[in-house]
């Protein structure tokens, strides 16, 4: 019986708002940022600093992070499952949290507004649960 079900009474969050942001590590970070944005469309939602740079098509978020070299993990960064309210991320955060999952980081509001937690897959990818506001107020506004 593996960890996830032992505890099948803990009351499960309901549905994300979906697998919406990736995060990579690049190399060739202005060469990957102009084919996301000049070949696919995508246009910034926010550049913290020369290194980092978040592109959207609206209803998704694709971060890009710049390194020297491709670490040891290779190019995926994590993976990112949108929720429509902040407080959904801490109700997330305990319910996997009490299901036995590992948490490699705690939930915390980010400069940007945003409020995430992360936790790894059986496989070993990095999930995060985030809270995104450019995205969520408009899907909350058509709910």
């Amino acid at each position: 019986m593996s960890k996830m079900t032992k505890m099948t009474k803990i009351h499960k969050p309901g549905k994300t708002g979906g697998l919406r942001h990736v995060a990579l590590f690049v190399e060739n970070f202005e060469e990957t940022e102009a084919f996301y944005k000049d070949l696919l469309g995508m246009t910034v939602e926010w550049r913290p600093d020369e290194d980092n740079v978040y592109l959207t098509s609206g209803n998704d978020n694709l971060a890009l992070h710049r390194v020297a070299k491709q670490p040891a993990q290779g190019q995926l960064d994590h993976i990112g499952f949108f929720v429509n309210e902040i407080d959904e991320v801490n109700i997330w955060f305990e319910f996997l949290k009490g299901m036995n999952v590992e948490i490699t980081a705690r939930p915390e509001t980010h400069r940007d507004g945003a409020r995430s937690f992360y936790c790894k897959d059986p496989a070993g990818t990095s999930v995060q649960m985030i809270y995104h506001p450019p995205i969520a107020e408009p899907e909350t506004q058509t709910q």
